[in-house]
């Protein structure tokens, strides 16, 4: 799966990999939902560094279509709250 991060780039995920991120973007949900930004800045980060720390960075000039687009590291909670599907940002 080609995840695009905005304004980082793309990066290639393995399927197995999958399950772990869903269950960060749960608890991205779940701090959005709350509305606590202290916990919600905290889950965002994890599921970026996650996602960092699995994928596999494309190159620059890739043109590959980006499966799921995510926030970047510095972006509001309304605004990731717009982002949000019926299956947070990673559909399980």
């Amino acid at each position: 799966m080609i995840v695009r991060i905005m304004g980082e780039g793309q990066l290639e995920i393995a399927p197995d990999d999958l399950s772990a991120l869903n269950t960060l973007d749960d608890e991205l949900e779940a701090a959005i939902e709350s509305g606590d930004e202290a916990t919600f800045r905290t889950a965002l980060h994890g599921l970026l560094d996650n996602v960092r720390k699995v994928g596999r960075t494309l190159p620059e000039d890739s043109l590959e279509p980006s499966e799921l687009i995510l926030p970047p590291a510095d972006a509001a909670m309304d605004e990731v709250r717009k982002m949000l599907g019926d299956e947070g940002l990673i559909p399980d």
